[in-house]
């Protein structure tokens, strides 16, 4: 007769599902997908009558491409991990060999499977977004070791790109209005400081593995200023846009948003380390409202004829 304590000390052969939902991270899935929805809205095409694409796009950008890239980030995060977080799903042991590995392969697989049902435009910047998660984790090239490049290609990737694929697939494959393509662009510029907060619970093991991140070359009180400085510039920078696309009350609505981020952000000054993901609960919702009002003021110009 086996020994029950015998098996229950052996690692597990396979993961079970709630491992590998536990490394898909389902929690990180809401800026990719609600970034396409602004890029849905934006394009001025019926959101009703394209509702099956606009769930294609959800799946896409949400379940699949954001999915494959954490897989990916946790493979090749998998020794940082033991460091800063041991109980994740490939350090802890609960997902053993090279499974991880494995989901990410074939989640990068459907990611770009399911793609080609995006059209052209669609699927070439769902393909950029998966090079871009795997240039981020993966080496020789790995971008995370350089705080700058690593939040830049994820913040592209989670949001110009997921809002660029959302218009283009609207517009059955043509490519997006300038308008559009400097409000994805700002707003992946405001991601790169979000992106940098995510990097504050991770400090010691990065600065153990040479990992530059930006908490780690400045500090935390240096990168927190960076921090906010970056998501706070682009907001006003589309405010002075759609006030002279002659959407007043657009840009109103996005400064009043801005400016709520103020409180958070001067707390988080005070205690970077503590505070980031207070920030990230509160602030980020701030600031991705700001994106919805811009999309629907885009929209608004769709429908006067202006783009």
């Amino acid at each position: 007769m086996d020994n029950p304590i015998l098996a229950l000390s052996q690692p597990p052969q396979r993961p079970s599902l709630r491992t590998v939902a536990e490394l898909l991270k389902p929690i990180t899935w809401f800026p990719p997908v609600w970034a396409f929805a602004c890029g849905a809205v934006a394009s001025g095409q019926s959101l009703s009558d394209n509702w099956a694409l606009i769930v294609l796009g959800l799946v896409l950008t949400g379940p699949l491409v954001c999915a494959s890239s954490q897989a990916v980030n946790d493979w090749f995060d998998r020794h940082v991990d033991a460091i800063n977080e041991p109980q994740r799903p490939i350090p802890s042991g609960r997902m053993p060999g090279k499974w991880g590995l494995g989901i990410a392969v074939l989640w990068t697989g459907l990611s770009l499977l399911w793609a080609t049902l995006m059209g052209t435009w669609g699927f070439v910047a769902c393909a950029l977004a998966i090079a871009l998660s795997w240039a981020y984790s993966a080496p020789p090239v790995r971008l995370k070791n350089n705080g700058w490049w690593g939040a830049a290609a994820c913040a592209l990737s989670y949001e110009g790109l997921a809002w660029l694929t959302g218009t283009a697939v609207m517009l059955g494959g043509a490519w997006p209005a300038t308008n559009s393509i400097c409000l994805a662009l700002l707003y992946s510029l405001g991601a790169h400081g979000i992106m940098t907060l995510n990097d504050f619970k991770a400090i010691e093991g990065d600065r153990q593995m040479g990992i530059a991140s930006l908490p780690v070359k400045y500090g935390p009180v240096g990168a927190a200023r960076i921090a906010c400085l970056m998501m706070w510039t682009p907001q006003v920078v589309v405010v002075a846009l759609l006030y002279q696309w002659q959407l007043p009350w657009h840009a109103l609505a996005v400064l009043v948003l801005s400016f709520l981020q103020w409180p958070l952000m001067f707390k988080f000054l005070k205690n970077p380390v503590e505070r980031a993901l207070y920030v990230s609960a509160f602030d980020v919702p701030l600031f991705v409202s700001g994106m919805m009002v811009s999309a629907w003021g885009l929209r608004q110009l769709n429908a006067v004829g202006v783009l």
